[in-house]
């Protein structure tokens, strides 16, 4: 690992002209705004307002003069300044220069070696036949119709119309349903169902206790043994449409079920097409991270660290969690994400370097494009998601991610592919 740092420190000196220019200043906006007593406004001289706010225009002075030195100091010197400075070891007397301490951190100067020989494990996908009768049998699962059958006692296999109500284990308010469908005898259909409803004829009424997995999607039922009151209300037979041509027809713009077959077999392909190159550009970029070794600066970590701890939140909420209610250690998890998010800032700049080497950028059609395709998803004006996306900054990010696609597909183009072992 490098011994680097992006941290620097610099000293700096503002001279007595420009603090007492800006002292000037200082005291007459103070002039124009204070109220003293036998003074009009305005009219106060400026001795009594250098004597009477001293403290305030010290504080003034430095807040104005602080940021202006120390970035025209930075200019001078050609440092990439990363985060706000760190300022220390003030010292400013009347009559006397303004002098201070900055410690700050700078971008790191990555410096690229060959990217153009690079080699990646890689095989170029293909679709079975198998594969695709699978993807045609959950399309005809999803077309399927649920056909209602005349009263009789439930068998495996069945779908069950029921009514439930929690009497038991549920705080607050109950759980309850007017008409749920449980599959008899599915794996997805917790034991306690399939056993008791096993049998039943419409009509039969039973309450059952039903033990829920600790890891179930339902926070509330998590965990919990609940006990419903439970009515059999009818019962329904999955009716599947025949894979022939008219079944192709009525799915879309085919003439006939090959031409669905080679559209399934280009969607599969597609699908693993995209799977396999998304693993071989982790992959080169993982060994470019290796082959580079610098220093990232703290702010950068920080930032990235922050995205992924919002990533793991969100992840939660989706899965109805609430992240308050956890007994998590904050700092420790966030230290757990430390490793992930250095190796995410360093291939970061290692492709913006490459992007910047290369000129690859984000052409204004490709980002209209990617407008156009939210706005369509949103179902908005495309010119108010325009609108919105550059308030809020979105637009750069948006033009950023691509510039970031296009340089990953250079590299995957550039790099010699080979064989995986299970290849």
């Amino acid at each position: 690992m490098t011994n680097e740092t992006c941290k620097r420190e610099i000293e700096i000196t503002v001279p007595l002209d420009e603090v007492e220019q800006q002292t000037g200043q200082v005291v007459a906006d103070l002039q124009k705004k204070v109220r003293l007593p036998g003074f009009r406004p305005g009219k106060a001289p400026a001795s009594l307002i250098r004597s009477r706010y001293r403290e305030e225009i010290r504080h003034e002075v430095i807040e104005k003069l602080l940021p202006k030195a120390f970035y025209a100091q930075a200019e001078r010197q050609q440092l990439k300044v990363v985060g706000r400075p760190g300022i220390t070891n003030i010292q400013f007397q009347e009559g006397e220069p303004l002098r201070f301490k900055a410690e700050f951190e700078v971008a790191p100067e990555v410096e690229m070696k060959d990217y153009g020989g690079l080699e990646v494990a890689y095989d170029e996908p293909s679709v079975t036949d198998e594969e695709i009768n699978q993807r045609l049998e959950q399309i005809r699962e999803h077309k399927a119709e649920f056909v209602n059958e005349d009263p009789r006692p439930l068998a495996d296999g069945d779908f069950a119309v029921v009514g439930l109500r929690s009497i038991a284990g549920v705080e607050g308010k109950p759980v309850s349903s007017d008409e749920m469908v449980l599959h008899i005898g599915d794996p997805d259909t917790l034991p306690e169902f399939n056993s008791t409803l096993l049998g039943l004829t419409p009509g039969d009424e039973r309450e059952i206790e039903v033990t829920y997995p600790a890891d179930y999607g339902q926070e509330r039922l998590a965990g919990r043994t609940v006990t419903f009151h439970v009515t059999v209300k009818g019962i329904r037979r999955k009716e599947l449409p025949e894979l022939d041509d008219d079944f192709a027809r009525d799915l879309g713009d085919y003439q006939n079920l090959e031409e669905l077959r080679e559209a399934v077999r280009k969607s599969l392909f597609a699908e693993k097409e995209f799977a396999a190159q998304a693993e071989a550009k982790n992959a080169l970029v993982d060994d470019l991270v290796r082959r580079q070794d610098f220093a990232v600066p703290e702010a950068y970590v920080e930032r990235q660290i922050e995205h992924q701890m919002e990533q793991y939140l969100r992840s939660l909420a989706a899965k109805g969690i609430d992240a308050r209610k956890l007994d998590l250690d904050w700092q420790k998890l966030r230290e757990s994400q430390r490793e992930r998010a250095v190796h995410a800032v360093k291939a970061s700049l290692i492709l913006e370097r490459i992007a910047e080497a290369e000129t690859i950028y984000a052409t204004q059609e490709e980002v209209d494009r990617e407008v156009h395709r939210i706005a369509k998803q949103e179902r908005e004006p495309a010119a108010a998601v325009r609108i919105r996306l550059e308030k809020d900054g979105s637009l750069g990010r948006i033009a950023s991610h691509i510039r970031t696609e296009k340089t990953l597909n250079f590299l995957f183009e550039r790099a010699r592919k080979v064989p995986t072992a299970a290849g």
